[in-house]
């Protein structure tokens, strides 16, 4: 296919509707979904463990990597591949520190999402309860059916 043909065929297929879709809307386009998008603490907490367990695993990484960097000193005596190993060694040691710092962070917003999201939805809960013994349903106007 030439450049133009694919360029053609790209434009075409935007033209019809090929953008971003949210994965809980339905058919085609921005039309919306079902409606039954849900939202529980447990699973936002559930998430902020599954993060601390991979903190967990870069920690074991880490420790694992400072173990075996013991053996090698400071340097190894002038080898040039001991030097590379070096630089490699803290280049490594500062992206799982940041990768672990990181995970710590995510892990505290999800836990707090949980809990506003918790709490949220008991207060939204709690007004509809309100309004609803504010205005009580009256019986309706007129007769029943059926009654003569």
């Amino acid at each position: 296919m030439s450049w133009d043909e694919e360029w053609a065929a790209l434009k075409r297929k935007a033209a019809d509707g090929g953008g971003m879709q949210l994965a809980s809307a339905g058919g085609g386009g921005w039309q919306g979904g079902s409606g039954d998008l849900r939202s529980t603490k447990s699973v936002w907490s559930g998430a902020g463990r599954e993060v601390q367990g991979l903190r967990g695993d870069i920690k074991k990484a880490l420790t694992k990597l400072e173990d075996e960097q013991r053996g090698l000193g400071a340097g190894g005596s002038g080898v040039q591949s001991a030097a590379a190993q070096q630089e490699a060694y803290h280049s490594w040691k500062r992206y799982l520190d940041a990768m672990s710092g990181r995970c710590s962070a995510l892990q505290a917003q999800l836990e707090k999402a949980a809990d506003h999201l918790e709490k949220n939805d008991q207060a939204v809960r709690s007004s509809f309860d309100r309004l609803s013994d504010r205005y009580k349903d009256t019986p309706g106007v007129g007769g029943r059916r059926g009654e003569k």
